[in-house]
Parts: C-alpha cells; structure tokens; sequence
C-alpha cells in the first residue's frame, strides 16, 4: 500500500482504505469536535432511524425491512432498498448512516468475490460476518455508524450473523435492529418458533415490521422480504405499509365479530 503526502495530509492509494484526519490519535480527539468553544453540543449527528429483522427457522432465514430513510426529522426516501444483495447466497441489511452501510456492504462484496476466485469456493457466512467486523473495527470511535445483519446459507446450513461499526460481531437465530426494533421484536417474539411455515414465516416478517412503522416515525415506506434458501436468496415481496395497515385492520375486526358471535353462543349454552 502507498501514501501521498500532501501537506500534513496522508492520502491513502488504498481503495479499502478510508482516510482518516490528518492529527494523533482520530478515534480519541475526534470527539473534541462534537462540542464548540463554550462546551455546547454541536447538532452534527442526525437520529437515524429504520426497522430490520431476521430470524432462522427450519426453511431457512428470512429477511424483513421497511424502506424510509431519514436525515434527523426530516424523510429523505420512502424507496431506500434496505437488503444488499452481497451473492446469490449473502445478503445483508443496511441500518445506520446509509452512506456507510452501502459502502461497507459494497467492499464486502468484492471482498467476498476475491475469496471464490482466489479458493474455488464460496466463503462461509462467518468468514464474511468477521471479516466485515475485523474492516471496521480499524475505524472504531472515529464516526463511523452501522449496524448490520449477514444472512446466508453455507456448508453448515442457514446462518444469522449482526455486526456493528464498534467491531461487535454475534451469531444467533432471532435479530431486531433499528429505532423500530423494540416494536418489531414485540411482534416477532410473541409468533416466532423454529418450525414455521414459509408462509407463516413471511407474514410474521410482515406483520412485525408494519407494526414497527405504525409506532416509530422513522421507520415505513414498503415492508420488504427475502427468503435464504439452499438454493440461494428469494425476494418474496414488496408491501406498502398503508396496505398492509387496512389488511390488518380488516383481520382485526373480523377476529372481534367472530369472538363475539363465539361469547354469544357460548352464554346460551
């Protein structure tokens, strides 16, 4: 790898490589830029939110995400596509900065290529969840803001990874990750078991993250779902949160009726 100097200013020929600011030690001093001269906070770091989930079951892993991007209040995108396509059997979620999410998930890709071309075969999904982690754990402190799922299926079958920008690398079967999340997972806990159907997998993807944008306002836009089988990703569909907000509506009060008709006949009886 080369540097150019330029100034005081190291720039990086490595295109992996992100530049960082031109003083010691960037991962502790940059955060004596978060305040100015009087020690008041400076409004440089906008809320971010989104709503991803993904969880493992015995058809494999499925993926669900809204689609709204959001600088601090205002929505900048109702059609962000949330789900990176890394391979035919690697996907993985954007939440975070988007910028930083789609560069990263971009630099796994072609860092997930090298490794067929050079050995002949795919990499592991935990070969790709570490090797994310161990990227930007080389930009701890330093701004970066992502978090992740990786989704694939390899020789040892489906597998759910979450990695972070702080380095956090876990493997596990059920996973929220966003401002929406903690509505999200209300949902999901309450319908997940292992031996779903794929249907009943897809609508518990649904109905989890519709009820995630009913609640958190930045999260919505379109509830999209991915499949991760043997055989390779699936896209399932896409739904517009207001459409699923009148089918469920309509689900809703047609339990309550039928509730109601059973409390009758079981008072006459």
């Amino acid at each position: 790898m080369r540097t150019i100097c330029i100034g005081c200013v190291r720039i990086s020929q490595n295109n992996l490589e992100l530049g960082v600011p031109p003083f010691a030690n960037p991962s502790e001093n940059l955060a004596r830029f978060n305040k100015d001269e009087n020690g008041r906070e400076i409004k440089i770091k906008f809320d971010h939110g989104t709503t991803t989930l993904g969880f493992m079951y015995q058809g494999g892993v499925v993926l669900a995400v809204d689609s709204r991007a959001t600088g601090g209040q205002f929505i900048g995108s109702q059609t962000m596509k949330k789900i990176v396509e890394i391979n035919d059997f690697l996907l993985g979620t954007l939440a975070g900065g988007a910028a930083d999410c789609v560069y990263w998930d971009r630099v796994l890709a072609k860092q997930c290529r090298m490794y067929e071309l050079r050995n002949r075969e795919r990499i592991s999904v935990a070969a790709a969840s570490k090797l994310m982690a161990n990227m930007v754990y080389n930009y701890k402190g330093m701004g970066l803001s992502m978090g992740m799922m990786l989704a694939g299926w390899d020789k040892r079958g489906p597998q759910l990874y979450y990695v972070d920008s702080e380095g956090t690398r876990t493997p596990g079967k059920v996973f929220s990750v966003g401002s929406g999340s903690i509505y999200a997972f209300g949902v999901l806990d309450s319908g997940y078991k292992w031996d779903l159907k794929d249907e009943e997998a897809y609508d518990l993807g649904r109905r989890s993250i519709y009820h995630a944008t009913h609640r958190d306002a930045y999260s919505g836009g379109i509830v999209r779902v991915y499949h991760m089988t043997a055989n390779g990703w699936k896209h399932i569909d896409n739904n517009d949160c207001n459409d699923l907000h009148y089918k469920f509506q309509e689900e809703k009060e047609d339990l309550g009726k039928y509730n109601t008709i059973i409390s009758y006949l079981c008072a006459l009886f």
